[in-house]
């Protein structure tokens, strides 16, 4: 397959590199580029907010929005042939008769300043690959560094890239299934002027100062777990908060808790959590047992590594408690073994090597081990691209999907708890981080699942509120009628002997 990629020679980057690297990968690719002058780059106001977050977030020189020579593109700056298979059109104004063109858009439009005005309006840009106006592959991109315009850009390119070699590779996915909220309305963003530009760089070096002087006074991020008896009832059936609320897990407000993964086992629930200590800049898996009326003690540790631990996924199969913990840090995806309930861990196998993956969630489903996790592959964010894996036992062989990534969607790619079936079908918490990193939990159903892909419909989403103080919502998981949540709270560090404040 000879593919032509069309870019402007004014506004060469190194994502444009690492996507001709990519293709060139590929098997039965050749791949050539047409370069030449189009004037499609951003003004040099966007490039001097570049400069000023790069000095003032500390981000490297380096990443896939640093401009390139033309001579960067010598290995792929052979003549394209006259008619190729496919022409990648980044330029935005490629005509060809007879030749099929592919052509990006951010919201609607063409070009990286769409992304970048997308990115500037607050937006997570719908993003389509499209032949003559019909959509080839649609995925939602994301960030995790919503307000930093670099970072968010250079996230969203890595992403960009992603989409289209899912596209050539013939594993993308068509259009995404509408979410279920009304359309904003907005019109489609465009950059704003240079002096608005200059107004946004000010108040980002303010927000700059502002955050730092926040993180002398109060640890943060700090997060919370909210518990409660389901009394049959739980948030899949309810769709909604509990008009109850939630009871918190008080913590002393040098650590806090997340990621609460309950399991009902030898007829005791046990909850286990992120246990994140703040001077230490890292986390611990801890567990606590639970009563009726709560929790019996304080979470203690059970398995603590050199490297970060988060989401303790624990499941009971062939009489033992198993568990895989985000291990992302260490680049792996194990599975531990408890000898010793609710401690007494022992690696058994490493599922996956080499993988930025995140929240592994195991399932079984039609007679197989499925394994759903967002993975950072080639940069980009952690939570748009969701990756599935497939083994006939939880100890593996694991064998990534032919259509990896199955979806890119920034508002339900990443796992949030365990899946759990109900009436015939497969329910899955999602993260919605379009407004930011676990701002809003979703749930939904598990529409197609097998060796040809996966399709899902979220069918509701819940936001904090009232019965939710706090910024986020992050997790649910339940077991032996407690249900299980997580969100933001505020730690004030001279307070850290009390239970933190809701914010």
């Amino acid at each position: 397959m000879q593919v032509s990629l069309h870019l402007d020679s004014d506004c060469l980057r190194a994502f444009h590199l690492l996507l001709l690297q990519r293709l060139a990968a590929l098997a039965d690719v050749a791949v050539y580029v047409y370069a030449r002058p189009g004037g499609s780059g951003v003004p040099g106001s966007i490039a001097a907010l570049f400069q000023l977050e790069t000095a003032i977030h500390g981000l490297p020189a380096d990443g896939l929005a640093k401009r390139l020579p033309l001579s960067a593109l010598a290995p792929y700056q052979t003549q394209p042939p006259a008619s190729p298979d496919l022409v990648l059109d980044l330029r935005g104004d490629a005509q060809l008769e007879g030749t099929r063109v592919w052509r990006v858009t951010y919201d609607g439009a063409g070009g990286e300043a769409a992304l970048l005005a997308s990115i500037i309006d607050g937006r997570t840009p719908l993003t389509r690959v499209e032949e003559n106006g019909a959509v080839v592959a649609e995925g939602r991109l994301g960030t995790e560094y919503g307000g930093i315009a670099l970072a968010a850009f250079e996230d969203m390119m890595a992403r960009t890239a992603s989409l289209i070699l899912a596209a050539v590779t013939g594993a993308a996915r068509g259009a995404l299934p509408v979410l279920p909220e009304p359309a904003d309305g907005r019109a489609a963003p465009s950059l704003p002027s240079a002096g608005k530009l200059g107004v946004r760089a000010g108040k980002a070096l303010a927000r700059r100062i502002v955050q730092k002087i926040y993180h002398l006074c109060y640890n943060a991020p700090h997060w919370k777990v909210g518990w409660r008896q389901t009394d049959g009832r739980d948030l899949y059936d309810l769709r909604a908060h509990p008009g109850s609320g939630w009871q918190v897990l008080p913590d002393d407000g040098s650590r806090f808790y997340a990621d609460p993964f309950p399991i009902l086992y030898q007829g005791q629930v046990t909850l286990f959590v992120e246990d994140y200590i703040h001077r230490l800049g890292k986390a611990i898996i801890s567990a606590v047992p639970f009563g009726p009326s709560g929790p019996v003690g304080r979470p203690e540790p059970v398995l603590d590594l050199p490297y970060h631990l988060s989401y303790p996924f624990v499941f009971e199969r062939d009489g033992e408690v198993w568990m895989v913990p985000e291990s992302c840090a260490n680049r792996t995806v194990d599975l531990y073994r408890a000898t010793a309930f609710p401690g007494g861990w022992v690696k058994e196998a490493t599922l996956l090597s080499d993988v930025v993956a995140s929240d592994a969630t195991l399932v079984e489903h039609g007679g197989r081990w499925w394994l759903f996790a967002t993975v950072r592959d080639g940069g980009g964010a952690f939570s748009d691209a969701l990756h599935l894996w497939s083994a006939p036992d939880f100890r593996g062989p694991w064998t990534p999907h032919p259509k990896n990534p199955v979806l890119i969607d920034i508002a339900s790619a990443r796992p949030a708890g365990r899946m759990v079936k109900r009436g015939g079908h497969l329910l899955r918490p999602v993260q919605d981080c379009r407004a930011s990193y676990g701002g809003a939990l979703g749930i939904a159903r598990v529409t197609h699942l097998d060796l040809t892909g996966m399709d899902q419909r979220v069918e509701a989403i819940l936001t904090p509120g009232p019965l939710w103080s706090g910024r986020k919502l992050h997790t649910l998981n339940e077991a032996g009628g407690l249900e299980f949540i997580d969100g933001s709270a505020t730690a004030p560090r001279w307070k850290q002997k009390r239970q933190p404040a809701l914010t």
